[in-house]
């Protein structure tokens, strides 16, 4: 059973237009700016856990106890 050319082409059509907007949104969800602003908001988010938060300020003591022995000594 044949087609209709127009039909045809209204098919075509609306499958460029739905496959340009799914590139669309892809590009959108892909860029690096957005990317980098998930990862800072992220990174934000799990230092302000208070096991973490309590964690890196142990570690900050720890190393600048060593830097200063190490200047004294």
């Amino acid at each position: 059973m044949a087609r209709d050319p127009d039909t045809i082409q209204r098919e075509i059509e609306q499958a460029r237009d739905a496959l340009a907007s799914t590139l669309d949104q892809l590009g959108t969800k892909a860029s690096p700016k957005r990317l980098v602003d998930n990862a800072k908001t992220s990174a934000r988010a799990k230092a302000d856990e208070p096991k973490v938060k309590y964690a890196l300020i142990g570690i900050g003591v720890v190393v600048g106890f060593l830097l200063v022995r190490k200047l004294f000594r």
